[in-house]
């Protein structure tokens, strides 16, 4: 089990290489995973929609359509956004994990012009209206983090 500072630390990283507030990743750490970076859920309804039209080995057709570890970030987009490690569930390893959500989330701002909210229903894949609040709620929580890093 990785020690929590260095789980925020990792946080903090990547949200300043990316120039996000390290508090908002933080938040959306905590929604997605609640810091368990073995986290893991398989979409069947992504894979329909996004992933079984590759035509790919079935291994890495249902890795693309799971999500993975603290950020929660499906397989496909990881490989849409770089990604090029053997397994995808290299997504579990907070470095990785945390740099591949901040690099997928800076690009869901960028494309609704820095809109919070609007990014934050991208990010979720806009299927539950009320996760931007539910992030934004743990908002204070993290309002330090820079400094207890």
């Amino acid at each position: 089990m990785v020690p929590q500072q260095e789980l925020l630390a990792a946080a903090r990283s990547a949200a300043t290489r990316y120039k996000l507030d390290p508090a908002l990743v933080c938040a959306v750490i905590e929604q997605e995973s609640s810091w368990n970076t073995f986290a893991m859920r398989y979409e069947p309804a992504f894979r329909t929609r996004y992933v079984a039209a590759l035509a790919l080995p079935l291994t890495e057709e249902i890795a693309r359509s799971t999500s993975w570890g603290l950020m929660q970030v499906m397989g496909q987009v990881a490989r849409e956004n770089g990604l090029a490690t053997e397994f995808l569930s290299e997504l579990c390893s907070p470095e990785i994990g945390i740099a591949i959500g901040c690099k997928v989330l800076t690009n869901k701002l960028g494309a609704v012009g820095g809109n919070l909210m609007s990014g934050l229903l991208l990010w979720n894949g806009a299927g539950d209206n009320s996760y931007p609040s539910q992030v934004l709620s743990k908002l204070n929580h993290y309002s330090s983090v820079s400094t207890k890093v």
